[in-house]
């Protein structure tokens, strides 16, 4: 029996988009997906031909394991959802208020049940194995792909696949990238220690806010005054907290920020140039401080041999007018975390479309997306794993 990648991929997408809303009006947040998991979990038993775990409490991996020894290639999709409160008024909305599926993995889920339903029909002609990944928590780090690799559930891939959608791109538009595609994302918590007193009497006390002012300026400085100009750096400080009355100067300041960048020696160097501001500032004003620095996700590097297996799986069935060469995303993402395990490649898919609203940003709470681009998605996965696994 041959597989006939379209027909399949045309056949499963009703389903493909059922499941789909289904999972939007059923959000979880990150570590907390028990029933988006239980979900899955009888979705692929299901489908038969399948070795199925929970890695993790919220995770799911399925196995598909064929007649014939060959090359393992995983496949990715993440499953948590935001706590963002869904503003668009479609008959699949989120129903639980507070939390939405504003990033698109519902998508990403349902792209790769719809490849594993096709694909677990296959298993006399795999050559070696599939291995499906329904990922949890990519959204708060330390994220959910460290715990199943720390599981040892990514133990012994050759390759790895994911696919992201894009609201930012048009739909049925595949981004390819060779090398580093996301950034790192690290954070840091800055507290600044002065000597409150009364607003009238500022030379009583060693303000923390003039204090903090000036850091949150001198952090600035970082990235235009330490780093070439050829890379790329964001360093920045999101939230506040000081005071508690309009006439006290406050005893301490804290700062919270995240910073962002390709380039591990960068990465290195950050938290080392942050607090020597940061000590600098401080005792020149008779302040201290306390700082720590956390580390996040690595950066997404795609491995050129993968990257390039996708790119002409895509050249050979849609086109090279359908492929953009875009530039390095700065949003962090944990399937770096898979990428130490084994060479893959993440690429983007475009979802937007403006005739039909669909362009709100990631993140926002009027996100939606084209669901006429999932097919494409289950397709490439498909017929991805042909070629490394059937062929």
């Amino acid at each position: 029996m041959s597989l006939e990648t379209k027909k399949w991929a045309d056949e499963v997408a009703e389903q493909v988009i059922a499941w789909r809303r289904y999972l939007h009006q059923h959000p979880e947040l990150s570590f907390e997906e028990e029933k988006t998991s239980q979900f899955i979990y009888e979705t692929l038993e299901s489908f038969g031909n399948l070795e199925l775990s929970r890695p993790t409490k919220t995770s799911v991996v399925a196995r598909l394991i064929g007649s014939q020894p060959g090359k393992v290639l995983g496949i990715r999709a993440d499953i948590d959802a935001l706590p963002i409160h869904e503003e668009n008024d479609v008959p699949y909305a989120s129903g639980k208020a507070g939390v939405m599926h504003a990033c698109g993995h519902d998508g990403h889920t349902a792209m790769l049940l719809g490849a594993a339903k096709i694909l677990s029909q296959y298993k006399d002609q795999i050559k070696g194995e599939v291995r499906f990944f329904f990922q949890h928590a990519e959204e708060l780090p330390p994220g959910g792909a460290a715990e199943i690799v720390k599981a040892g559930a990514a133990d012994g891939l050759d390759s790895i696949i994911g696919i992201h959608l894009a609201s930012y791109m048009p739909v049925g538009k595949f981004g390819v990238l060779y090398g580093a595609l996301t950034s790192s994302t690290d954070r840091f918590d800055i507290k600044i220690q002065g000597k409150g007193g009364h607003s009238s009497q500022p030379e009583a006390s060693v303000d923390p806010i003039v204090i903090g002012a000036q850091v949150i300026t001198g952090l600035q400085q970082i990235v235009s005054r330490n780093v070439s100009a050829l890379d790329k750096v964001v360093i920045s400080v999101t939230m506040l907290n000081a005071g508690t009355a309009y006439n006290i100067i406050p005893d301490s300041m804290t700062l919270t920020g995240s910073t962002r960048c390709f380039d591990a020696q960068i990465r290195q160097n950050i938290p080392m140039w942050i607090e020597r501001i940061v000590k600098g500032i401080t005792e020149a004003h008779g302040a201290s401080y306390e700082f720590t620095f956390s580390h996040g996700y690595t950066s997404v590097v795609n491995d050129k041999q993968v990257t390039k297996l996708m790119e002409d799986t895509i050249r050979e069935r849609w086109g090279e007018e359908e492929i953009i060469y875009i530039d390095p995303l700065m949003p962090g993402e944990d399937f770096s975390e898979y990428l130490k395990k084994a060479p893959g490649c993440f690429i983007q898919l475009g979802a937007g479309n403006p005739d039909k609203g669909f362009t709100y940003p990631h993140h926002h709470p009027r996100f939606d997306f084209d669901e006429d681009a999932m097919v494409r998605g289950v397709e490439l996965f498909v017929r991805a794993a042909q070629k490394v696994v059937m062929a």
